[in-house]
């Protein structure tokens, strides 16, 4: 199977072939295209490819323009870090939606939907249909149960400015600088948070988008941010999520 990938994260679309060569190391790529022009051009005078893996924010725009000049018959596989375009997508020839960072299990039954039928799934396919509006409506943290001496209290998401793993303990730190000790490990309060308003920038901390208040150029290709309330320690976006920090700030 040959395979078209358009990325405008070189990071990014190294990370997704890399995926790709796991699940399916007999595929071959064709090229990487970062942009809608560049898309149009190569579309209009190459062959379909088998599939195509799709990012929707490229460097010049929406990739939705590309079909309005282009009409093309490949599956497609979406790889994105923005989930409201779902059901657009799924008006065009989608096999599947997948949100970044990509998951190598969620990858591997992409591709195995795509070969299994071997054809684009039309937007009246029930079960993709329901997936992704049940992912949609999402239904996301509205505030945590904490225990402080020997009451219980609760603090909304919303007044949360980041949550901080260290010394075994997950520590969510409020606008006002109060600290509550939450009950789930990080990564499972990461999923319960909505990914509109929180990032997880590293394995040790998640952020609030209202919380950054400088973003500052670091070594390595990273990111150093000022936060408030003020803490001690630097809060450093790691290089594996700096180019999906930046998706998400784009949004």
């Amino acid at each position: 199977m040959k395979y078209l990938v358009f990325e405008d994260e070189e990071i990014v679309s190294d990370m997704l072939i890399q995926l790709i060569n796991q699940c399916r190391p007999t595929y071959e790529l064709i090229t990487v295209l970062s942009s809608i022009k560049s898309g149009i051009n190569w579309l209009n005078n190459n062959p379909m490819p088998d599939i195509i893996f799709m990012d929707i924010q490229l460097s010049d725009g929406i990739c939705f323009e590309i079909f309005n000049e282009i009409k093309i018959e490949a599956p497609i596989i979406f790889t994105t870090a923005y989930d409201q375009y779902a059901i657009r997508a799924f008006k065009v020839n989608s096999i599947d939606y997948l949100v970044k960072p990509i998951d190598y299990n969620e990858l591997k039954v992409a591709i195995d939907k795509f070969e299994k039928f071997n054809v684009g799934l039309s937007p009246s396919n029930q079960t993709i249909y329901n997936k992704v509006w049940q992912e949609l409506k999402k239904s996301y943290k509205q505030r945590f149960l904490v225990k402080i001496g020997e009451q219980l209290k609760y603090i909304n998401t919303e007044n949360i400015a980041y949550i901080i793993y260290d010394d075994r303990l997950v520590t969510a730190i409020s606008f006002e600088g109060k600290k509550y000790i939450l009950d789930q490990n990080l990564e499972k309060t990461y999923s319960l948070l909505n990914p509109n308003q929180f990032f997880q920038i590293n394995r040790k901390c998640i952020i609030s988008l209202k919380s950054i208040e400088k973003i500052h150029t670091y070594f390595n290709h990273r990111f150093k941010l000022q936060l408030k309330p003020p803490i001690d320690e630097e809060i450093i976006v790691s290089r594996e999520r700096v180019a999906d920090f930046k998706c998400w700030l784009d949004k």
